[in-house]
């Protein structure tokens, strides 16, 4: 039995984690720390019986060492960031604070209470993005864990930030951590502005598909259950200090995966009743394709070109394998977020 403290719980990968260890490991109590901003949601959290929502901000130390004693929490999965490289580019500061400032400030509450504190058997594990290792060619070897870091943004830098203090709190002070660097994460509770779900939500009410420079960035896509999975399995059998590389095993290009939303959704419109009828502005509720939404845009800034996960060492040290194929994957995505127009409806 044990007590976590999840920071970001509300949010898209967070909220997944909560749902999945309630499930799994139903013995456990989770608290969720949220700042609930934009991609914070409490009616992501409903239906997680194991769970206290308490609102407030990673930087507040104060809050943070309240909880870690009056919780008796033993374990921290630090998911709260902002996470959106468009967002970044227009405005870095909020990354900076959060990413940065207020991992420090976990840290800090961290030691305070289980090192200089109690001493009690404990585990910082830290979320972190391939993002932090830059860009590759296409002939590249895919990033693995002793990659050099290169961020090529302010969001992956100030991850990568982030990522350098949780080593440093291990190797200076002794707190016992992990960290693992995840792929493009998709699925479930995912707040529309990511490629996904939007490109999802726009198809259904018959906007643009802006697509970015060529549409061949590469990316490998993760499942967040999978994602969860590996979270799971780095907390059990994780080497303090040690870093591991999460992917999903599905390298693609952008335009791969917004074909294969625009064939999903015509697909729905064939097999799934009355659709037309929710969503009468869709290219298939006037007979044509949700391809002819496709336009390309000017490329964003710094736009890296490619990401590639090496996952063999979490395979070999965690026993972690993705069990999601891509196509399954979204195929259940899409039905996810048909089922739960009372979800997302209001984001938009």
């Amino acid at each position: 039995m044990a007590n976590l403290l999840v920071t970001g719980g509300a949010g898209f990968i967070g909220g997944n984690f909560v749902h999945y260890w309630n499930a799994h490991h139903p013995e456990d109590f989770v608290v969720v720390l949220d700042a609930l901003t934009y991609a914070g949601n409490r009616s992501t959290l409903a239906g997680a019986p194991k769970a206290e929502l308490v609102e407030g901000d990673i930087r507040d130390q104060e809050l943070v060492e309240s909880l870690l004693r009056k919780r008796e929490i033993t374990t921290i999965v630090h998911f709260a960031a902002e996470s959106h490289v468009d967002r970044s580019i227009s405005g870095p500061d909020a990354f900076i604070d959060t990413n940065i400032l207020g991992t420090h400030a976990l840290l800090k509450a961290a030691r305070s209470v289980w090192l200089a504190g109690d001493g009690r058997a404990h585990r910082f594990h830290h979320i972190s993005t391939d993002e932090v290792f830059g860009s590759l060619g296409p002939e590249d070897p895919a990033f693995s864990e002793t990659t050099p870091y290169a961020p090529n943004s302010p969001y992956s830098a100030s991850k990568a930030g982030s990522d350098h203090l949780v080593r440093a709190y291990h190797h200076t002070f002794g707190l016992e951590v992990t960290t693992t660097n995840c792929s493009n994460n998709y699925g479930p509770y995912q707040y529309p502005e990511k490629l996904i779900p939007l490109f999802l939500l726009n198809a259904l009410h018959g906007r643009d598909l802006p697509i970015y420079g060529d549409g061949m960035n590469v990316r490998d896509w993760l499942h967040v259950e999978d994602h969860c999975r590996g979270i799971e399995a780095c907390l059990a059998r994780g080497r303090p200090g040690q870093t591991y590389n999460i992917g999903g095993g599905a390298e693609l290009p952008n335009i791969t995966v917004i074909d294969t939303i625009c064939a999903e959704v015509d697909q729905a419109f064939q097999s799934i009743d009355k659709l037309a009828d929710r969503f009468p502005d869709a290219p298939p509720a006037r007979g044509e394709r949700s391809a002819s939404l496709k336009t390309y845009v000017d490329d964003r800034a710094g736009h890296d070109r490619r990401y590639a996960i090496d996952e063999s060492c979490a395979r070999a040290e965690l026993g972690y394998v993705p069990q999601r194929s891509f196509d399954g994957g979204l195929r259940q995505t899409l039905a996810w977020y048909l089922d739960n127009e009372d979800w997302w409806r209001p984001l938009l």
